[in-house]
């Protein structure tokens, strides 16, 4: 029986939309900038339904994508695969490739024996895809299929840490990175597999319509919040669970307005320095010092986008300091101001999601709880 994961009616023919307009904060284009939505269509998602394909690399991104209604997510495939083969379920497309032209954003999944070629229909859609600026977001082996098309050379990219070495060694023109979560290079994104597949997704979210929505899509979905692309795919040994560092990390959170060191966190997670250092680094994928940086400025976008404080209030809740610190250290990161990042991700602006849309931080309430939440 085949599943049939479609949002919105399909219409015969080809498919014409007028996007909504976009402004790309931090950098010129092909930049890892911002992308701000500001227009009130929805921005289409295609799933390129490719032959031999891992049913769960469609059904990942086809629910995170469909739990917004800032989103509708087609399945598209070439018309005349009478009966594609796919691994664990049988997945139909419910839109042609031509549909694929009017997509904002196009998904590969990943897909069996990726040595194997996939038919020129689905290569020439992707390489037009590129050339007219969607983004692309390539799952676990979906990565060869854009490889095919020419469109990585010269690019960064990674892949489940099996292919690593066939990607290298089928397509020497991309520079392939070991055991990253996923890698952003411009507008395309590639990633590991299916569980990496789910940060991609909610990382996309939290780049449309910021933090606290993907923080609610994640929640709707029954997943923690998205992981950061540097960290690793695995762990050459495993850690055992009673050394594991989320603890710390999670106190580091909660304490984000006081002042952390790496001496405190290593006193913290009764290691030593030394070792904290080297753990911390195994499990993160960055230096502690540069990941408590990376959770001030998320803890600074949520209340941003949640709260009235003022960025004195937040600069002093997040460990920033002055607010003309917090400023300088923001743009730097984000690409612009607090206030702009705010005017553009006001809670009242946004679409929400259902149950899991977030309510606003209220005056006196701590910033943050255990885990990177805000207080509610």
């Amino acid at each position: 029986m085949a599943c049939h994961l479609q949002q919105g009616s399909c219409r015969s023919g080809r498919q014409v939309r007028k996007r909504g307009s976009w402004a790309t904060l931090g950098g010129e284009h092909g930049d890892k900038g911002t992308l701000l939505h500001s227009g009130d269509e929805k921005t289409v998602v295609a799933i390129l339904a490719v032959p031999r394909l891992y049913a769960l690399d469609v059904s990942i991104p086809a629910y995170v994508f469909g739990r917004h209604p800032g989103y509708r997510v087609l399945v598209c495939g070439d018309s005349g695969d009478e009966s594609p083969q796919v691994v664990a379920a049988d997945i139909r497309p419910t839109h042609s490739l031509s549909d694929m032209e009017g997509a904002d954003i196009v998904v590969i999944p990943g897909y069996e024996n990726p040595e194997e070629p996939i038919p020129a229909s689905y290569v020439e859609a992707l390489r037009g895809a590129v050339e007219r600026g969607a983004r692309i977001v390539a799952v676990c082996t979906g990565v060869f299929a854009l490889a095919a098309s020419g469109t990585l050379d010269g690019r960064t990219a990674t892949t489940h840490w099996q292919f690593t070495g066939l990607l290298r060694e089928m397509y020497p023109g991309v520079d392939v990175v070991e055991n990253q979560l996923f890698i952003e290079d411009g507008a395309i994104i590639t990633s590991a597999g299916a569980s990496a597949g789910m940060d991609v997704c909610l990382h996309v979210v939290r780049t449309d319509f910021g933090i606290a929505v993907a923080d609610g899509v994640a929640k709707e979905v029954v997943s923690s919040p998205v992981r950061g692309a540097n960290e690793p795919q695995y762990m050459d040994a495993r850690t055992p669970a009673r050394a594991d560092l989320r603890a710390t990390r999670e106190w580091v959170i909660s304490n984000l307005g006081s002042p952390i060191t790496v001496q405190r966190m290593a006193d913290h997670s009764l290691l030593s320095r030394r070792t904290f250092i080297r753990r911390f680094a195994r499990e993160t994928g960055m230096p502690p010092m540069h990941w408590v940086a990376s959770q001030r400025i998320i803890g600074a976008r949520r209340l941003l986008e949640d709260s009235d404080w003022s960025v004195e209030r937040i600069a002093g809740a997040t460990g920033f300091g002055t607010a003309s610190n917090f400023r300088n250290l923001f743009r730097r990161e984000v690409g612009v101001t607090p206030s702009a990042y705010r005017t553009s991700y006001r809670s009242d602006q946004r679409l929400s999601v259902g149950a899991g849309a977030r309510g606003a931080v209220q005056p006196g309430d701590g910033p943050f709880r255990a885990g990177g939440e805000p207080a509610q």
